[in-house]
């Protein structure tokens, strides 16, 4: 008797861990497992590129977890420089760009996103990178080697901060260029504000409520300027931090059902809802927020890898369902740590919430203790039940990871009163005696400090 042929297209992490959790579940010669990579990496760090840029990382190979050798000791098959070019979902085969045809009988669609690109003149010139290969962070590397002195950043997300304060770090004149009046759109205004001023502080030009028009190019065609309704920003180099969207091409043309958010559309086992010896898992398919329930994309690479997992588990046999998410971030700029979970008030208004916001001032450790560093915590809960809704925090070293205790009391659905009295640890090095998440929890509950 054959073995079952899983096929995942896609190998990073949503695609490597669907892999993997198949292969601990079911051995070879029961499931045969082949990988298909359209690049020539697979288990890699995009989300450490920016650090491999800024040098805080010297070798490239540190970002990448494990190589196609080392999945071929697991008897998972990894071909990579093979793109997936045409599906048949009913003949359970696979096109590729080699013109060989590849037969299935589950399929992991992992193929991740896409940078998202305004269709502005100039935007494929030499000159501007995306951060989403390590190609990438080659070509960006390569521009500072090459005598790159002024960047424009474009976008103000967790990519677009990162890359703006590591290219300053390697000697850069740096400009973000926002479509946005504030960085960090996810954030409340008056947290956003913070940003800013903290960019500003350190010497990072930021011009708001500038959506680009244009890049324009010099007489060798690569970026010398970006051009808004407001001005012209010259560079050397650009820099995308736009986001990214779902990248559903091949689905989408194989008729695989594509939900509300352009992404596909999967049930918490991470099954296509169309087709049922199909998955789909990471920045491509479709997920659900834990306290709405709505449909969301979310390319973030915690759930990729989750969700991965998920779908090898029950192909591999064992149930599991995918939980959903809060969209928790963190991330810094320069000495400032920025975290965030759950909705900020425009989310929580939208989903029909009556709520409250409240935020405090506080330290990072005891106020006496060297070190201390200013945070502040934003809090909004349900104003009738007190239910936590989200969290955002703002401030120096340690006040960024603060963001997973509070991610934590939301996802178990506690109410401020509830979180205010958690029996959390303390100690001068490393928080006031009523760490600063606890004290806006009491203040958000009414709860008066003794």
């Amino acid at each position: 008797m054959s073995a079952d042929r899983l096929l995942v297209v896609g190998g990073d992490a949503a695609g490597m861990s669907a892999a993997t959790a198949a292969r601990r579940l079911r051995p070879a010669e029961d499931l045969a497992i082949t990988v298909l990579e359209q690049g020539p990496d697979v288990a890699f760090s995009a989300c450490g590129i920016p650090y491999w840029v800024g040098d805080l990382v010297e070798d490239r190979d540190r970002l990448i977890a494990r190589t196609p050798r080392e999945f071929a000791a697991q008897d998972v098959e990894v071909r990579t420089g093979t793109r997936a070019e045409e599906l048949d979902l009913d003949a359970g085969t696979v096109r590729t760009s080699g013109g060989e045809t590849l037969g299935f009988d589950r399929l992991v669609v992992a193929t991740g996103g896409r940078p998202l690109r305004p269709d502005v003149p100039g935007l494929d010139a030499p000159g501007v990178h995306g951060v989403h290969r390590l190609a990438d962070g080659a070509g960006i590397r390569a521009a500072v080697a090459a005598g790159a002195r002024r960047a424009v950043v474009l976008g103000g997300g967790y990519i677009g901060l990162e890359m703006a304060e590591v290219l300053q770090a390697r000697g850069l004149e740096v400009t973000i260029v926002l479509a946005d009046s504030l960085p960090m759109s996810l954030l409340d205004a008056d947290m956003g504000e913070r940003i800013c001023k903290a960019l500003g502080d350190m010497g990072i030009d930021v011009q708001p409520d500038q959506p680009v028009r244009a890049v324009e190019t010099g007489a060798d065609g690569a970026a010398r300027a970006v051009t808004t309704d407001v001005g012209s920003y010259a560079c050397d180099l650009v820099v995308l931090g736009l986001g990214m969207g779902p990248e559903v091409e091949l689905a989408r043309a194989a008729g695989l059902r594509i939900g509300e958010t352009g992404a596909i559309d999967v049930d918490r086992t991470q099954r296509s809802r169309s087709h049922g010896s199909v998955y789909a898992a990471g920045d491509c398919s479709q997920t659900f927020h834990r306290l709405t329930g709505e449909a969301v994309h979310v390319a973030l690479g915690t759930h990729a890898n989750k969700q991965g997992r998920v779908a090898g588990s029950v192909i591999g046999g064992r149930a599991a369902r995918f939980a959903g998410v809060l969209g928790t971030a963190v991330t810094k700029v320069g000495d400032l740590e920025i975290g965030r979970t759950g909705l900020c008030s425009g989310q929580a208004e939208a989903a029909g919430h009556d709520f409250r916001t409240e935020t405090i001032e506080g330290t990072t450790r005891a106020g006496y203790y060297p070190g201390a560093e200013p945070i502040t915590v934003k809090l909004v809960s349900d104003s009738g039940s007190g239910q936590l809704l989200g969290g955002q925090i703002i401030g120096g070293p340690g006040a960024g990871k603060r963001i997973d205790v509070l991610a934590t009391a939301i996802w178990a659905g506690l109410t401020a009163e509830e979180f205010a009295g958690s029996d959390l640890s303390y100690a001068p090095p490393f928080s006031p005696v009523y760490d600063p998440v606890v004290v806006a929890a009491r203040v958000a509950s009414r709860v008066e400090l003794g």
